[in-house]
């Protein structure tokens, strides 16, 4: 109760901090100028977008743009390029560029300024390594190859990734704090992990734009999101959870509110380092993925695997919830039940790890996960942190970690493949090995035709899931809220790294 309490007088303090800032009253301009309110679930200490996962947040801020950009429909469409072109041993990409693409500047972008970013993001972004190795070539101030080393099939779609924005670097002498890009807004003003503020590019090379600016505002609690939208401090956010949706959804008048499927994976990985196959295994044929997809009431669409069952790379399947086979398991193992209820073995309690962080409902999944396992014996003990990336997945102290990710990240199912089942991969810290699926990993890796992604990746996947390395839990969808006069935010778009650019209005 104390807790609750707490949280409560921190929403209050937010909301009010936010009323003391802005005359907003959803969409009520700002001394007669169209600013756009927003509230974001994270912030990050830099705007150089080619570092870590900071790009997502300057192509939500409206900062920057990539070569290509993901449509609605999850394809690749042109941005700052044309179009791109592949030789016939599939080894050289040629790119061309839009005519008369600029930075906020005033300066043209060239091939040359493009080469640069493309390297420099490959050099300080362990997930881009391969583009730091490239060959490049600028045939043109508007035309430029990259030549690879092996076949990549996935480069365009790796262009539309917003860490490869594209910034004026030899004018950009404050990229963590004022980067100098394309995008139709510029930087306002920043505070390192807390509100960012933009106004309109008045150079923008793709046309007029509707919003004179938009400010940002670091709002992890759902709480006080709910609060700041109903008090008209903020226009919109996404994220939406399930009991802040019924009440938006009681106000047709005053909210619009948006619900589609996304690619945003809940998930968790079962460390091997720590849990045994029985236990791995007991764990899975606990976990109701289900009954978590209907508490959350909407939100999510429970999941088999990491992507969704419409696409041809989502063909797998797992065992159904069977918690009389998952004590099986566990008594495999040696453990036996307690006069408390709980497993134990060698006289200690079964007492695992659940790691998450405090946003995408993992608080909520912690505890369901908790109380299915307590139902069958299994003991946990949360541990929250801020910074999964930073804190358990790095350093893997965990047993189980929750965890929440676009894993279709650009319309191909390598990127979630490749970052969270290969030995080596950004996530992958939970000791999953397996000799057949790395193989299968390095064909995908390759392989140009489509429908043989799918099959491998399926393939892939599917060792995973009886491995019992991870459990999928659900799919987000996309839940969008804004003031009724507001428009253009992406709220049909699947992807979660765009936000506003030159049509959004209000």
């Amino acid at each position: 109760m104390k807790k609750r309490i707490t949280a409560l007088m921190l929403a209050l303090i937010m909301v009010l901090s936010l009323a003391a800032c802005s005359s907003n009253d959803n969409g009520a301009a700002d001394d007669g100028e169209k600013i756009l309110h927003v509230a974001e679930s994270f912030a990050y200490p830099s705007l150089d977008a080619h570092k870590e996962y900071y790009g997502w947040y300057t192509s939500i801020y409206g900062i920057t743009e990539a070569l290509f950009k993901m449509g609605d429909d999850s394809s690749v469409q042109p941005c700052l390029a044309e179009k791109a072109e592949v030789s016939d041993d599939n080894l050289t990409w040629t790119v061309t560029l839009k005519d008369g693409i600029s930075f906020s500047n005033g300066n043209a972008v060239t091939a040359e300024n493009v080469i640069a970013n493309l390297k420099r993001c490959g050099e300080v972004n362990v997930r881009f390594a391969q583009f730091a190795d490239y060959e490049y070539k600028a045939v043109s101030d508007k035309e430029f190859t990259i030549t690879t080393d092996e076949i990549y099939p996935t480069l365009v779609n790796d262009l539309a990734s917003p860490e490869m924005a594209i910034m004026d670097l030899d004018a950009s002498n404050d990229i963590d704090n004022a980067p100098v890009a394309t995008g139709p807004f510029v930087v306002k003003s920043f505070q390192p992990e807390g509100t960012v503020e933009v106004s309109r590019n008045d150079k923008y090379w793709g046309g007029d734009i509707k919003l004179d600016g938009a400010v940002f505002y670091y709002m992890q609690d759902d709480e006080s999101k709910l609060m700041a939208m109903q008090n008209g401090e903020i226009d919109c956010y996404t994220s939406v959870t399930a009991a802040a949706k019924e009440i938006f959804d009681a106000s047709p008048d005053k909210y619009t509110v948006t619900d589609i499927p996304a690619t945003r994976l809940q998930f968790y990985m079962l460390n091997q380092n720590r849990l045994s196959d029985e236990l791995r295994k007991a764990i899975n044929l606990t976990v109701d993925c289900d009954a978590i997809a209907s508490y959350l009431n909407g939100t999510v669409t429970a999941a088999v695997g990491p992507f969704g069952t419409s696409t041809a790379y989502g063909k797998v399947t797992k065992p159904a919830v069977d918690t009389a086979a998952a004590k099986a398991a566990i008594e495999e193992a040696g453990y036996t039940l307690g006069s408390d209820g709980i497993y134990e073995k060698d006289g200690q309690d079964l007492n695992l790890n659940i790691c998450y962080y405090p946003a995408r409902s993992l608080d909520s999944l912690a505890l369901l996960i908790q109380e299915q396992l307590k139902a069958i014996g299994v003991g946990s003990y949360l541990t929250s942190q801020e910074d999964a990336d930073a804190t358990y997945i790095l350093s893997g102290d965990y047993d189980i970690a929750l965890y929440c990710m676009i894993a279709d990240k650009n319309g191909d199912p390598y990127y979630f493949i490749d970052t969270v089942l290969r030995p080596g991969g950004y996530w992958a810290s939970a000791g999953f090995e397996s000799d057949e699926a790395n193989e299968l990993i390095a064909k995908l890796q390759v392989e140009t035709d489509s429908n043989e992604r799918a099959r491998l990746a399926n393939e892939i996947v599917q060792l995973a899931i009886d491995d019992n390395a991870i459990g999928c839990v659900g799919l987000f969808n996309k839940i969008t809220v804004s003031a009724k006069n507001v428009s253009g935010i992406y709220e049909n778009c699947p992807f979660d790294f765009y936000r506003i650019d030159a049509d959004t209005d209000m």
